[in-house]
């Protein structure tokens, strides 16, 4: 890599650092509406 080292890992480590700060908001995302989810069923079958 050659004089070129310093950015490209310092590229692939921001890279990396984005796509977990990705995943880690997609699962509380996807928490949120699982939780969401449960109330609202909960709530039809107090109804009923």
């Amino acid at each position: 890599m050659g004089a070129y080292g310093a950015y490209v890992w310092s590229c692939f480590v921001l890279t990396a650092i984005v796509f977990l700060i990705c995943e880690w908001r997609a699962r509380l995302r996807q928490r949120q509406v699982y939780r969401d989810i449960e109330v609202r069923v909960k709530a039809l079958g107090d109804r009923q």
